[in-house]
């Protein structure tokens, strides 16, 4: 089940915090609990990334983005992403979680998010993301415009441009 009372926590704790530029991280601490294992007693992996969800939507409401999405009625969706697991999230660890945009194009928003504890790494995630209507997706300078910040994007890290070139390989639909 969805974590709707950490995600309330999250919003209320963010609720006055300082506004961020689009590219600023947002820091967020949590806590691996009993419900968050899989059967090998470790963080489930499906979790990891709702996880991920507490870090991203109070960093939308610090760049404004949650007030624009309200006033709009728009919303936000998750059109990909790709995550590097490389140490085990036990019963009790805390975490923490920073948050940040790293570019975007037309269509889409760019975000890279890490879960840390103790000072190691123990995931990372490339996210594209896209803020959708009812005509479906927001032209991101459509977006940035409404948010008072530059359309033009930060140069995407090159490994960022390599992911979504070999994205835009990949068949869809899929073979059956």
């Amino acid at each position: 089940m969805y974590p709707f009372v950490r995600m309330a926590k999250e919003i209320w704790k963010n609720r006055h915090a300082a506004p961020l530029a689009i590219t600023e991280a947002h820091v967020s601490h949590h806590i691996c609990w009993p419900w968050d294992l899989d059967m090998w007693v470790e963080m489930n992996n499906g979790r990891t990334l709702t996880l991920y969800d507490l870090g991203r939507i109070p960093l939308a409401m610090r760049t404004g983005l949650g007030d624009l999405i309200r006033k709009y009625r728009w919303g936000i969706t998750v059109a990909g992403n790709s995550v590097r697991y490389r140490r085990r999230v036990r019963m009790f660890d805390r975490l923490e979680i920073i948050s940040r945009c790293v570019g975007w194009d037309d269509r889409f928003i760019y975000m890279e998010q890490s879960m840390w504890r103790a000072g190691d790494c123990t995931s990372h995630m490339l996210l594209r993301s896209a803020v959708t209507g009812k005509s479906g997706i927001v032209p991101t300078a459509e977006v940035l415009a409404a948010l008072g910040q530059p359309a033009e994007s930060p140069e995407l890290p090159g490994w960022v441009r390599a992911w979504i070139a070999a994205d835009a390989e990949r068949p869809w639909p899929p073979q059956r």
